[in-house]
């Protein structure tokens, strides 16, 4: 079996509170990952993470908030995880160089 290491940004005030529930030990939110290991977003993320709704939410097309995203960090198969390659936009300064400026 794969082991990953992964990493969450959760932005808390996407969380919708009204969905925390008391257990035995503390609050507690419900929250899928869905990730793919393989590629990367334009962020260098490798998935979301959002919040669950209930069975019957679900059925009538109610989606989960989007809380954030994750990050493959770590594989046990020895891949590194490179981050993506910039694309250079339109009306970006590549060749600007204010080395002279930098006091240090």
């Amino acid at each position: 079996m794969a082991k990953y290491g992964v990493s969450l940004k959760i932005d808390v005030s996407q969380i919708d509170k009204a969905r925390l529930f008391k257990g035995k030990k503390g609050t507690y939110l419900d929250a899928t990952v869905f990730i793919d290991v393989d590629n990367q977003g334009q962020y260098g993320d490798n998935g979301m993470i959002t919040q669950d709704v209930d069975k019957d939410e679900k059925a009538q097309g109610v989606k989960g908030n989007i809380l954030g995203n994750c990050k493959v960090f770590w594989r046990d198969d020895g891949q590194a995880q490179a981050a993506p390659q910039q694309q250079s936009s339109a009306g970006q300064f590549t060749d600007f160089d204010d080395s002279d400026s930098i006091p240090f």
